[in-house]
């Protein structure tokens, strides 16, 4: 099981039930109130991770009736954590293709016949709203996108992980807000939808194109920089959904595989030029300061390790400015 797979760390909180009257209290901190339908059988466990601007708990609940007053100012995410859930809402059965997003003060009612794995993912007011949630004091139940579920999912147990095995990560603000920034956008990717009519495709589409161009000049002049997308939208003067729009749009990607993309082709093409820089220097002069990550991501992409590219460069005899054309070229690809 997944929980057995954890272990308490100091950034990640895990606590098991196996009784229910130990449960009840920490529930009725919460504001709930749960009637379990199998006592005898009881367990129940939570992981809880702190990002600068959201808190993750994933729980193991069980089979009960729930009633939940919640408050949520900065919004909050319900996401199945299984192919297997089974709950029902006021009347409306759920099953593993929903998700329930909500804002505000919400007096909720849960059936839950069986044992299921959810994550509640919390958003702090102080994080710029993403166009998530259209109004306050509101609560949507949708069916998930398939894959952007699935990757959410995968995200948050990826944190969760993280968290137990290398909680040093969660100590230093860059790392943890690089982990905050890959979940708001794989969010970003769960509640897209596409804000163009097509009436204003042309128009639109000329705005994309011109919005992608300032992100590209961006990222040029600010290479070893951390890029997040709140921050890039308020320099553009945008809201997050027109920015991620506008690069799904002209580039069929998302903005962070986009941004990270032109920044593996910027560090291919530095490795190929190099004389005596190292690999580590020239990842971290395009903006990877995670070099784990870095030379994961650069192996998915190019089918070799960046030490093989810079093995190879060296011993070339092509002139450095041939290799440069070629690869050029093929950064022009994405």
């Amino acid at each position: 099981m997944f929980f057995d797979a954890l272990a308490p760390s100091s950034a990640l909180q895990l606590i098991r039930f196996t009784d229910v009257d130990a449960f009840r209290p920490a529930e009725s901190l919460e504001d709930a109130r749960s009637i379990p339908l199998d006592v005898a059988n009881f367990a129940a466990a939570r992981a809880v991770v702190n990002l600068p601007a959201c808190r993750i708990i994933v729980a193991r609940s069980f089979a009960r009736i729930l009633d939940t007053a919640y408050r949520a100012p900065g919004g909050m995410v319900i996401l199945p954590m299984s192919d297997d859930l089974r709950a029902s809402s006021s009347g409306m059965d759920l099953d593993s293709r929903f998700f329930i997003a909500l804002r505000g003060n919400h007096d909720c009612h849960f059936v839950e016949p069986q044992i299921n794995h959810h994550a509640l993912i919390m958003f702090s007011p102080t994080l710029r709203d993403r166009g998530w949630f259209d109004r306050a004091d509101a609560l949507w139940v949708r069916i998930a996108d398939p894959v952007a579920h699935l990757y959410a999912r995968q995200l948050v147990q990826d944190i969760l992980r993280t968290a137990s095995i290398a909680p040093r990560m969660f100590a230093t603000t860059e790392a943890a807000a690089h982990l905050q920034e890959g979940l708001l956008l794989a969010f970003d990717d769960l509640f897209r939808t596409n804000p163009l009519s097509e009436r204003s495709a042309a128009n639109a589409g000329a705005r994309s194109a011109r919005l992608v161009q300032r992100i590209d000049d961006y990222v040029a002049a600010y290479p070893t920089a951390p890029i997040y997308t709140a921050d890039l939208a308020g320099e553009f003067g945008v809201s997050i959904r027109t920015l991620g729009g506008a690069v799904a749009k002209v580039r069929g990607m998302s903005l962070h595989q986009y941004i990270r993309l032109k920044r593996l082709w910027a560090t291919r093409t530095q490795l190929l030029r190099s004389g005596g820089a190292s690999v580590a220097s020239c990842a971290r002069a395009q903006g990877f300061h995670h070099l784990g990550e870095f030379a994961a991501a650069y192996r998915a992409t190019f089918h070799e390790a960046p030490s093989d590219t810079l093995a190879r460069a060296r011993s070339h005899t092509v002139a450095p400015e041939q290799v440069l054309m070629n690869h050029v070229a093929s950064a022009g690809q994405f």
